[in-house]
């Protein structure tokens, strides 16, 4: 039985497949260079294809209401790249290097003015408020009944001695549930290993000692500002 996409994602397809187009096209010569796979174009037919299939799968975690619905819209379609490129025989490592690597260049096209000003506006005080009000309704047994599948996490403020800006404790990973419900488990990581690259592009300083993926009993998320130069 075919499955359909969800309005939500529907209503967002054009956007999402847009953001793909791209991304393989940065991705092909990354492609060429740390893989034997010579046919770039049939590997970007085989992710949009691949991609199709992924959006029916997404999980809906309450749209425009829900912080992490935009989250799963930006960084899911890597998981179609990883499942094209491993059932090519691409070492999980190398599918790891060019996820990342095609979001950094993706995200270095934006004019660095726009780009520091969004990491300005994440990390500021009225985006926090927010992020916090967000992570108490993910936490609580009505949100967690209604959306299943979507992260749980909690705000967490510097302690004494600390020199981060916030910190956000996930509890439950949306990422790590859809990898388990579609056989994504072994590509996991690749989603894990966009953070760092993709927060530093909008000059953000992201630390994390430990993720749900590798077994922790959640993902420590700490950010601060990026020191210029």
């Amino acid at each position: 039985m075919a499955h359909s996409t969800h309005p939500y994602y529907e209503e967002n397809r054009d956007a999402m497949v847009s953001s793909m187009v791209q991304r393989m096209a940065l991705a092909a010569p990354l492609i060429r260079e740390r893989t034997q796979l010579t046919d770039t174009e049939g590997i970007q037919h085989e992710v949009l294809a691949e991609f199709e299939v992924v959006l029916t799968q997404l999980p809906y975690v309450g749209g425009n209401a829900n912080r992490m619905s935009h989250f799963f819209m930006r960084l899911i379609g890597f998981l179609a790249i990883g499942r094209v490129l491993q059932r090519h025989g691409v070492p999980l490592q190398v599918i790891s290097d060019i996820g990342r690597l095609t979001l950094k260049e993706q995200g270095l096209l934006q004019p660095e003015a726009q780009r520091l000003a969004a990491g300005r506006q994440y990390l500021s005080p009225e985006n926090q408020a927010a992020i916090k009000e967000q992570a108490a309704m993910s936490m609580t047994q009505a949100h967690r009944q209604q959306f299943p599948d979507d992260f749980a996490y909690e705000f967490v403020e510097p302690g004494p001695g600390e020199n981060f800006e916030f910190g956000i404790n996930y509890q439950a990973c949306g990422f790590c549930k859809f990898a388990a419900k579609h056989g994504d488990r072994e590509i996991l990581s690749s989603i894990c290993g966009l953070d760092f690259d993709d927060y530093a592009t909008r000059g953000v300083h992201l630390e994390r000692t430990q993720t749900l993926a590798s077994g922790a009993s959640h993902c420590n998320f700490r950010f601060s500002r990026m020191n210029p130069g």
